[in-house]
C-alpha cells in the first residue's frame, strides 16, 4: 500500500513545465482552433495563413506597406510584405518567444489584430518547415525553423531587397492530416481584408485585390442587385463604418470585424449593432416594430475599430470587449450614437429608400401574423416531441453552449467540432450511431426522401413536421445566434436516390436558411464506394480512379466491395469515416450565385434548359477492372 501511495504522491517532481511549442503542439486548439483537413473555412490552415497575414495587415493599418503577396503552390504557404521589417536583431524572438512582440506598446500599434505575440509561433510550431525572412534598410536576416526548433540561422547580409517581411511555411502533416487548401475560402479571406483596409493591394497566385469603397464593396460582392429592396446605405465614421439593405432572404445576414478581424461568431459590437439598429428604425419611424420584423432580411457589414481589443479565445472570433477603448464609452453607446446621427440623417435625406425599408418592414409584419397560429401550434407540437425526439440523437457538446470558466480553448475546439449528421433511414443512421464520438457528434434521421419546397414559403417549414423538427434540432428559427452545431453534415447513399435526397436538403437550406450556406456550415460527407483488399492490407476508395490504384498497388486480383449504401458498411468501419480521417465536401455558393436561380433551374419545373443539359452530358461509366 505504501508503494501504491507513493506512486501518486503529489510533490514538486508533479509539476511539469511545458516548452513554448511543446504546449501549442500539445494543445493546438487553444491557439488556432480546431485543426481539420482544410474542408472548412475555419480549419486550422486558413488560421495559420490568416495569423502571418494579420502582422502585413497591422504594418499597412500603421501606414507602411501597401501591398501583400500570397502564394500557394500545393502546399507550401509564401506572404510577403512591404512594412518596416521585423528589426534585424529580434527575427529570432519574434517568431520563436512566446509572448515577444511590439503590440504590447500601444503606441505602435494602436488598433492591432494581433495583441498577445502567439500567432506566428503557433505557426511555426505547427508548420514541418518555417522560414522568415526581414529587410530592412539594405539590410537582410534569415532564420529557419522544423516543428518550431531553429535548425539555421542566417548571418545579416546585404540586400536590394525592399523592406519588408518574407515568411515561407509547410503545415506540419502530422497535425493537419491529408489537408488541402480550398482556394475559394482563401479568397474570402483576402476580400475580407481588403475591404477593411481600402486601398490596400493583395496578390494571391498572381491574381490581384482591391477595394476602393470598403463595406459598400463587400455587400455588393455578397449580394444580388435585383433581390435588393433598396440601394446599399453605406455609413462611415471615425472607427466605424457600417453598410446595410434589406434582400428576400429570410433570417438575417450580419458580417462583423474588428481591427480588420472577421469575427465569424460575432460578439460585443455585433449585439450592439442590433440592439442600436432596432432602436433607431422605431424612433426614425416613431413606431414600435416587432424586432423580428426589423431585422428579417436584412443583410449589412459593421466594422470597429477597438484598443486593446479584448476576444474570447486566440483564434478572435468573437469579441467581449465592453467598451472602445479603457475609460472610454460602452460598445453599445458607441455603435447607437452614431447610428442614431447618420442612418437617421440618411433616412431623412433619402425618403424613397426611406419608404423602401419601412414597406420591407410591414411586410415582415404581415408575414409573421400570416404564420402566428400554424407556428404556434408547431412549436408546441416540436416541444413534445423534443422530449422523446426519435429523429436526434443529440450530442454532450453544442456550439451554442456558455464556455466553462477553466479550459475554454478545449472547449472551444469541441465546439468547432459539433457535428450533426443529416441522414435517411434506419440502417444507415444505425450505422452512423453506434459509431459516432457522442461528445460531438448528433445524429438527425429523416424518414425517406424529404419534400421539394422550391417555390414555396415558410409556411411549410412549420407545416411539415420533418422539417420543423430539423429546424429545432438545429435551433435556427430566430436566426444563427444559437446555432448548437458547427458543421451540418448531409450523409447519403451515393446512388441515385441519395443525390436526390443531397439536392432535396440543399434546398430546403437555400430556400430557408441561406445562411448556413453562405457561413460555410453544411457539408456533403463523402464515404466510400469501394472497399479493396487482401490478407495483408485494406484500402477504402472514394472513386473509381482510387479503386484502380489500389488494385494496382495490391495485385494478384485482390478482393473488391463495392458500398451501395451507408448501411450497407458496418459501425466499426464506419467509424473511420466520420473520424479523425473524415471527408467533407463543402457546400460553396460561388460569387454572383443568385440562389433562387440556381434553385429554379435544379429543382423547378423540368425545363427544356435541364433537358438539354442532361442529355448534352450523359455518360457512361465503364469498369474498366471487373470484379
Amino acid at each position: 500500500m505504501a508503494e501504491e501511495k507513493q506512486l501518486f504522491e503529489y510533490n514538486e517532481e508533479s509539476i511539469k513545465s511545458l516548452d513554448w511549442k511543446e504546449h501549442i503542439r500539445l494543445r493546438p486548439g487553444m491557439y488556432i482552433g480546431k485543426l481539420g483537413d482544410g474542408s472548412a473555412p475555419d480549419d486550422g490552415i486558413y488560421v495559420l495563413v490568416k495569423e502571418v497575414i494579420d502582422n502585413c495587415i497591422d504594418e499597412y493599418t500603421m501606414g507602411h506597406g501597401k501591398q501583400v503577396e500570397l502564394t500557394i503552390e500545393g502546399k507550401n504557404v509564401t506572404i510577403r510584405d512591404y512594412g518596416r521589417g521585423i528589426p534585424l536583431g529580434k527575427v529570432v524572438d519574434v517568431v520563436s518567444k512566446i509572448n515577444t512582440g511590439a503590440k504590447y506598446d500601444s503606441k505602435a500599434f494602436q488598433k492591432s489584430v494581433g495583441l498577445n505575440g502567439v500567432g506566428t509561433k503557433a505557426v511555426n510550431a505547427l508548420s514541418q518547415y518555417f522560414k522568415v525572412t526581414a529587410f530592412r534598410e539594405g539590410k537582410e536576416k534569415a532564420a529557419e525553423f522544423a516543428k518550431g526548433e531553429l535548425i539555421k540561422e542566417y548571418k545579416e547580409a546585404k540586400t536590394n531587397e525592399p523592406n519588408g517581411t518574407l515568411v515561407e511555411f509547410i503545415p506540419d502533416e502530422t497535425v493537419f492530416r491529408n489537408f488541402h487548401f480550398i482556394h475559394e475560402y482563401l479568397d474570402n479571406q483576402l476580400w475580407n481584408y481588403c475591404y477593411l483596409n481600402a486601398g490596400l493591394a493583395m496578390h494571391f497566385n498572381g491574381r490581384k485585390y482591391v477595394s476602393k469603397n470598403g463595406l459598400l464593396d463587400l455587400l455588393q460582392r455578397k449580394t444580388n442587385p435585383d433581390e435588393l429592396h433598396y440601394p446599399i446605405i453605406h455609413l462611415k465614421g471615425e472607427d466605424i463604418e457600417v453598410a446595410l439593405s434589406h434582400n428576400n432572404d429570410y433570417g438575417e445576414d450580419i458580417f462583423s470585424f474588428v481591427n480588420g478581424q472577421y469575427t465569424t461568431q460575432g460578439g460585443t459590437h455585433q449585439q450592439a449593432f442590433r440592439e442600436a439598429y432596432i432602436k433607431v428604425i422605431r424612433d426614425y419611424y416613431k413606431k414600435d416594430y416587432e424586432a423580428s420584423d426589423i431585422r428579417t432580411s436584412i443583410v449589412a457589414a459593421v466594422s470597429v475599430r477597438v484598443q486593446e481589443p479584448v476576444f474570447e479565445s486566440q483564434t478572435k472570433t468573437k469579441l467581449g470587449s465592453q467598451n472602445v477603448y479603457e475609460g472610454g464609452p460602452s460598445m453599445k453607446n458607441f455603435i447607437l450614437d452614431f447610428l442614431a446621427k447618420e442612418l437617421d440623417n440618411f433616412l431623412h435625406r433619402n425618403p424613397t429608400v426611406s419608404d423602401a425599408l419601412k414597406k420591407r418592414i410591414e411586410q415582415n409584419e404581415r408575414e409573421r401574423k400570416e404564420l402566428a397560429g400554424i407556428k404556434k401550434l408547431a412549436n408546441e407540437r416540436a416541444k413534445k416531441a423534443n422530449l422523446h425526439n426519435k429523429k436526434l440523437r443529440d450530442c454532450r457538446i453544442h456550439l451554442n453552449d456558455e464556455l466553462p470558466a477553466k479550459n475554454k480553448g478545449e472547449f472551444i475546439t469541441l465546439q468547432r467540432n459539433s457535428t450533426i449528421f443529416i441522414t435517411e433511414g434506419d440502417s444507415a443512421s444505425g450505422s452512423i450511431t453506434k459509431s459516432r464520438n457522442v461528445d460531438s457528434q448528433a445524429v438527425f434521421s429523416l424518414r425517406g426522401k424529404p419534400l421539394n419546397c422550391f417555390g414555396l414559403n415558410k409556411k411549410v417549414v412549420y407545416e411539415n413536421e420533418e422539417f420543423n423538427l430539423l429546424q429545432h434540432a438545429l435551433n435556427i428559427e430566430d436566426g444563427l445566434e444559437g446555432l448548437r452545431y458547427n458543421n451540418i453534415v448531409i450523409a447519403t447513399d451515393a446512388d441515385v436516390d441519395g443525390m436526390h435526397i443531397r439536392l432535396l436538403m440543399m434546398t430546403f437550406f437555400l430556400q430557408f436558411f441561406p445562411d448556413l450556406v453562405k457561413r460555410g456550415h453544411v457539408y456533403i460527407l463523402e464515404t466510400p464506394l469501394f472497399r479493396v483488399r487482401n490478407k495483408q492490407e485494406t484500402i477504402y476508395c472514394y472513386d473509381e480512379t482510387e479503386k484502380q490504384a489500389a488494385v494496382k498497388k495490391l495485385g494478384n486480383k485482390p478482393e473488391i466491395t463495392r458500398f451501395k449504401g451507408l448501411g450497407e458498411i458496418s459501425p466499426d468501419e464506419f467509424g473511420r469515416f466520420i473520424g479523425r480521417d473524415i471527408r467533407l465536401q463543402p457546400v460553396i455558393l460561388e460569387q454572383g450565385d443568385h440562389i433562387q436561380y440556381l434553385l429554379e433551374y435544379y429543382m423547378g419545373k423540368n425545363t427544356m434548359e435541364r433537358q438539354e443539359f442532361i442529355i448534352n452530358n450523359l455518360k457512361m461509366e465503364i469498369d474498366l477492372i471487373g470484379n
